[in-house]
């Protein structure tokens, strides 16, 4: 790989990991002020900002380089308790993290240099950013003296003085004689690292400089001794060498009056790493540089003590190595043993985790499902057969069938919580816009829902709340008219429901207006006068395309658009949503969806020729159609009114009648109808493949599936079918009704 590439691969990590850098800040800075102890969240942002400066001055992204400082400058003082936190400051600094995340963003589009659209908004947010400095010009870069001299190496001294302040970094630069020729200048470094911090003190080593007569031009002779008074850790310092490192020598002194915090940090690290050079890389008390080099000079003693004794190899323990290599004090040292025994300890007590890449996993699932297939087509083989052993192997298969179907889509299960959180930020930014105080509230974030359920039900989320922000809570002072707190409550709220997901958005606002919804749907010619229509049915009216009761557009509605949006959206996803409504007291937009939407349990029923798989968790029970009623639409089941769909008429499937007919009865939201069908033929593993957009328009089928003969099924979505049958039925006895009123 050549320079170029090397330099293409290098910029694509820093847009990769600056990424992730600016989501953790954002997250931060939401939950900082509610956060009752904030320093651990205010030092997360900091260091972020601080290593996204740091990394996009090695790539000459001066521009991010001087917006990010100023941000610096802002988040240093609030780590210091010089500024406290406050609504004013995270409208700042969001608006801020925005501006760094569109650079980053610019640079991943190949455009290193600032705009002048891109110049005028950071001017704009710098301008915003140092009302919170001490003075018109703290947020500019400082300046910084540098003393340089040359002659032999002396001690550098503090601007004190003698001894090195606290968080005085001691750097000591050796840099390759073929540094210059290589298109290096050694004093970009030395300017660089007052991005970091303040340079007090730096002394210019010449001892190493020829005659003038054995003099090369092109050769670098000079080193540094530097002190740098900063807050960054020791691999940002190490990091502004990144390029030239290989060939100098580069040695970095943390200051001595922070070995307590670095004992603390190495006590509080995560439990994920048991080695001790990884464990002393966290910490910030080693590099990975240092550490490389460390354990060369261990692998080197290592060989040399093979040859001198022809005897095993023999390898010096790590921790002497750095001691005595003045990379590390012996207080460090004990720690991070004693953190590398608590890690080892507790991995031994917990299982091990790996990542798997989003592709190979989609590849897996299609595999089992085209297994679970192949599965039931042997099995259908051994029946016919009627070989006892045969059919018990089968079966045995088939077992271990339903169990690898499990464990593949257990795989894909993913909490819902990271897409919840996502609406931190917009509950925020709209309630500054609407001008109303809305809090949101989350709960059942670790609720496990497939991966692509999670992927596309971040859209219709987004409309649901941003509606319930808008029309469904209303302002300060219409709220205190109505005693309610002057603060709004949005939540998000997610649980598992009789092999369902759902997923809730509730607000305790005005409510849905049943009348004026009416009255709208009347206007525009939904419904008639005369129509007959439950409090659900008027509420599901919302979801029309083009229906709006909003009497003024604004910003985020009043077009009509969105809420068929959601229902459409929801319908692709194979579930429903429900309205619940209280006029005066709130709304609850409730989505149900299936757990998975690859392979599912079905029970298999026919009419005629026709196939049809009905998901296996809204059958209720499976009985004989009494005679009495073949030819009513209901019957009396236990003291219930149970109404029937017949597949027949509703598909308009033709053929004769069978000498018996069945009713499987399924469930929906606590409701119950019997599917009047012809033959029952059990239980079904179904893999489900998506219909064709031609028929899309069909109500009632939520897909299809291969049978173990090769022949096609539909799978029938129930909750559907049950409202587009009650719709028209109401439609038939409202013509009913008008025929006899003629």
């Amino acid at each position: 790989m050549n320079f170029e590439d090397e330099m293409k691969a290098a910029l694509e990590t820093f847009v990769v990991e600056s990424r992730e850098l600016l989501q953790d800040m954002e997250d931060h800075l939401l939950g900082l002020e509610h956060d009752e102890h904030p320093n651990d969240a205010i030092g997360a942002i900091f260091r972020a900002a601080h290593t996204i400066k740091g990394s996009s001055g090695l790539f000459g992204l001066e521009h991010i380089v001087q917006f990010t400082h100023v941000v610096e400058s802002v988040l240093d003082m609030l780590r210091n308790h010089e500024i406290s936190v406050s609504s004013q400051l995270i409208a700042t600094l969001l608006p801020a993290r925005d501006h760094i995340a569109n650079l980053v963003e610019a640079v991943a589009k190949g455009k290193t240099q600032e705009t002048a659209e891109q110049s005028a908004q950071g001017a704009a947010i710098h301008k915003q950013l140092r009302r919170f400095l001490n003075g018109p010009e703290s947020g500019e870069a400082n300046s910084q003296h540098l003393v340089i001299s040359s002659g032999t190496q002396q001690e550098p001294e503090a601007s004190g003085g003698g001894v090195v302040d606290t968080g005085n970094w001691y750097l000591s630069l050796r840099f390759g004689p073929d540094c210059l020729r290589n298109g290096m200048d050694p004093l970009s470094f030395i300017r660089y690292l007052s991005t970091l911090g303040d340079v007090i003190n730096l002394v210019t080593i010449a001892d190493a400089l020829p005659s003038l007569e054995e003099m090369d031009a092109e050769t670098c002779y000079l080193g540094f001794e530097v002190v740098l008074k900063s807050s960054a850790t020791k691999e940002a310092i190490e990091n502004v060498f990144e390029f030239i490192r290989e060939e100098s020598t580069i040695r970095i002194v943390p200051p001595n009056s922070k070995i307590d915090e670095y004992i603390d940090i190495i006590r509080h690290l995560p439990d994920d790493a048991d080695m001790l050079g990884e464990i002393l890389i966290k910490s910030g008390v080693l590099t990975k540089h240092e550490l490389a080099e460390c354990l060369r000079l261990q692998k080197s003693s290592a060989a040399h003590e093979f040859t001198a004794t022809n005897d095993r190899q023999k390898e010096e323990p790590l921790g002497e190595i750095l001691v005595k290599q003045e990379m590390l004090q012996q207080p460090l040292l004990n720690a991070a043993l004693n953190k590398q025994q608590q890690v080892r300890e507790t991995k031994a007590r917990e299982k091990q985790n790996i990542r798997v890449d989003a592709e190979r996993l989609d590849r897996l699932i299609d595999l089992v499902g085209e297994l679970v297939i192949a599965g039931a087509s042997t099995n259908l083989r051994a029946t016919s057969f009627k070989d006892a052993a045969l059919s018990e192997s089968a079966s045995e298969v088939m077992r271990l069938v339903e169990e690898v179907r499990d464990s593949a889509l257990q795989l894909r299960m993913v909490p819902i919580g990271s897409t919840f959180s996502r609406f931190q930020r917009v509950v925020r930014d709209v309630s500054l816009e609407l001008d109303k105080d809305i809090q949101l509230e989350i709960a059942g974030g670790d609720t496990e829902v497939d991966k692509t359920i999670v992927e596309k039900i971040g859209d219709p989320l987004m409309h649901l709340v941003r509606n319930s922000m808008d029309h469904g809570i209303e302002s300060a002072a219409i709220r205190a008219a109505r005693g309610k707190p002057p603060h709004g409550t949005l939540r998000l709220n997610a649980f598992h429901d009789s092999g369902s997901i759902v997923i809730e958005v509730s607000d305790d606002g005005g409510g849905l207006n049943r009348e004026k919804i009416l009255a709208k749907a009347i206007e525009r010619g939904l419904v008639s006068n005369d129509e007959m229509l439950s409090d659900k049915d008027i509420y599901n009216l919302i979801f029309e395309a083009g229906f709006s009761t909003a009497e003024q557009v604004s910003n985020l509605s009043g077009r009509g658009v969105g809420m068929d949006v959601v229902k459409r959206n929801v319908n692709a996803l194979r579930g429903t949503i429900d309205i619940e409504s209280q006029l005066g007291v709130g709304t609850t937009m409730r989505i149900r969806l299936p757990l998975t939407l690859a392979i599912i349990d079905g029970f298999l029923v026919s009419v005629a020729d026709a196939c049809f798989v009905i998901p296996l968790d809204q059958v209720i029970e499976c009985l004989e159609l009494p005679a009495q009623f073949a030819s009513h639409d209901f019957m009396d089941l236990r003291g219930e009114v149970l109404p029937f769909i017949r597949l027949r008429n509703y598909f308009d499937i033709k053929g004769d009648l069978p000498r018996r007919q069945n009713i499987v009865v399924v469930g929906d939201h606590g409701n119950k109808t019997g599917l009047i069908v012809d033959q029952l033929m059990g239980e079904f593993q179904t893999v489900i493949k998506p219909l064709g957009t031609l028929f899309g328009h069909i109500q009632g089928i939520g897909g299809s599936t291969i049978l173990a003969n090769g022949e096609v099924a539909l799978i029938l979505s129930v909750p559907t079918m049950l409202r587009h049958h009650l719709r028209r039925e109401q439609q038939r006895h409202h013509r009913i009704g008008v025929d006899l009123e003629h």
